[in-house]
C-alpha cells in the first residue's frame, strides 16, 4: 500500500512538473498582447500584435526579471530606438523602416559630462 501511495506521488509530482507556463493572448482592443513564459512561469517576453503582425512595444526579461530588451515595431518592421542591456554595457540600436540608422554603445564606466552654464 504505501508503494503505491509513493508511486502516486510521485506520478503527480511528475505531471506538475512537466507542464510549462503556456504562452498567453489577451485581447486589448484592436491589438492582441502576447506574454511568453520561462519554464519557471516567469515572463520571458511580452508584446503585442496587430493583424498578426508585430506592432509597438516588445519587452524581453531574463531569467531575474531584467529588463534584457526594449524593441519597437511598426506593421511588423523594426523601428524607432531599441535598448539592449547586457552585464557591461547598453545599446541603443535606432531603426527606420527595418534599418539599422546608427547603434551607440554606452558602457558602465562612461562618463556623463554636464555643462552647467
Amino acid at each position: 500500500m504505501k508503494k503505491a501511495i509513493l508511486l502516486a506521488i510521485l506520478f503527480i509530482s511528475a505531471i506538475g512538473y512537466s507542464q510549462d507556463k503556456a504562452t498567453t493572448y489577451e485581447k486589448e482592443g484592436d491589438l492582441v498582447k502576447a506574454t511568453y513564459f520561462y519554464d519557471n512561469g516567469d515572463v520571458k517576453v511580452q508584446g503585442f500584435f496587430k493583424d498578426k503582425k508585430l506592432t509597438g512595444t516588445w519587452t524581453s526579461f531574463d531569467k531575474q526579471g531584467n529588463k534584457t530588451q526594449i524593441a519597437q515595431y511598426n506593421e511588423g518592421k523594426k523601428v524607432g530606438k531599441w535598448f539592449v542591456w547586457n552585464n557591461d554595457s547598453l545599446k541603443e540600436i535606432n531603426y527606420v523602416n527595418n534599418v539599422i540608422v546608427n547603434v551607440n554603445d554606452w558602457k558602465s564606466e562612461s562618463r556623463l559630462a554636464i555643462n552647467n552654464k
